[in-house]
């Protein structure tokens, strides 16, 4: 069966946004995570962008009481622009399906799969998505002594933005003990073994694949941690990348194949690593993927779409022209 993902052309402007009639929006902001500050960020220039585009726009910083601020905004459609836990996880998709407001991005399944690393991992797997091998233990495990052999990644299971990663370098006596020190002792979190190369990054927008970014951490910074993905000056973002027509073109066809085998909707980014190092193996892994990605103003997606054709501005709007409820429902 020929999917969507083995004819992949050249990328172009991306297609028109969907045709709807929608006034009002909320855009749901902060939260609960250990993302909120990043979440805020998001909002806001969401919600600037979308006044720009001529919506009305109810700006709701989602505490405990968000049940109650929805049934008082009553919006045509809720932008979801949280990250993390609460938000990203299918719980905020859940309480959004029983209010039956239309919402933005992936549905409760495919949001709840591709949170929890270990599964999502399963699933691209199966759908012929290269991932490296992890296994999931408690943090107390983890710091006691090596899951594997060094070099490999601690992270924990259900997080975003680099959240509580650690990597454990090799020749490595003992894990650090940054990794005791990040939660929980009964947290669980991912061992997975670690990639060296470069950082690379796609997105899917509707049914199209955008180009493919690298992302360069400033020196000192061994991955694209919460600092490079956040801080003014913390990356260098490489677009388009300069790697080989080839595993470009690997890198947009595993985005698409990802993003179909978890179900998501609307817009996704998949985040990858590339073994070129002198020695090195080769390999291009997928890290995990994104349901909600960042729309901050050193935020990828964004970049991508204006690298497409599209103003931030068209972006948002057509982010939530495509809203809907239901977005768990087979396509």
């Amino acid at each position: 069966m020929i999917t969507a993902a083995d004819k992949l052309g050249p990328v172009s402007r991306l297609g028109e946004a969907p045709k709807r009639t929608v006034g009002h929006v909320a855009v749901l902001m902060g939260g609960l995570s250990a993302e909120r500050p990043v979440s805020l960020r998001s909002g806001a220039a969401v919600a600037e962008a979308l006044r720009g585009e001529g919506y009305r726009v109810t700006e709701i910083d989602v505490g405990r009481d968000v049940t109650e601020r929805l049934r008082a905004a009553a919006p045509d459609v809720c932008f979801n622009a949280l990250h993390g836990r609460f938000g990203e996880d299918g719980a905020m998709q859940g309480i959004l399906e029983m209010l039956a407001i239309p919402y933005t991005h992936s549905g409760i399944m495919a949001s709840s799969l591709a949170m929890h690393k270990e599964r999502a991992k399963a699933v691209m797997g199966l759908a012929g998505v290269p991932v490296a091998e992890a296994m999931v233990i408690t943090r107390r495990e983890a710091a006691a002594a090596h899951a594997m052999r060094p070099p490999y990644v601690v992270k924990p299971v259900a997080e975003g933005s680099s959240v509580g990663v650690v990597i454990v370098g090799p020749g490595a006596a003992s894990p650090p003990d940054a990794i005791a020190t990040g939660g929980a002792a009964d947290d669980l979190v991912m061992v997975e073994r670690y990639i060296a190369g470069r950082e690379l990054t796609a997105a899917v927008i509707g049914d199209a694949v955008t180009d493919v970014i690298e992302i360069v951490p400033k020196p000192g910074l061994a991955f694209y941690d919460f600092e490079a993905k956040y801080a003014p000056g913390g990356s260098r973002h490489q677009l388009p990348a300069e790697i080989s027509p080839d595993v470009y073109q690997k890198v947009r066809k595993y985005t698409l194949l990802a993003h179909q085998a978890l179900g998501c909707r609307g817009v996704s980014r998949a985040d990858f690593r590339f073994d070129d190092t002198p020695g090195g193996t080769g390999e291009l892994i997928c890290l995990e993927v994104n349901t909600q990605p960042g729309m901050t103003g050193t935020s990828l997606v964004p970049e991508l779409a204006v690298y497409a054709g599209w103003s931030f501005g068209e972006l948002v709007r057509w982010i939530v022209e495509d809203a809907t409820c239901a977005r768990s429902d087979v396509r």
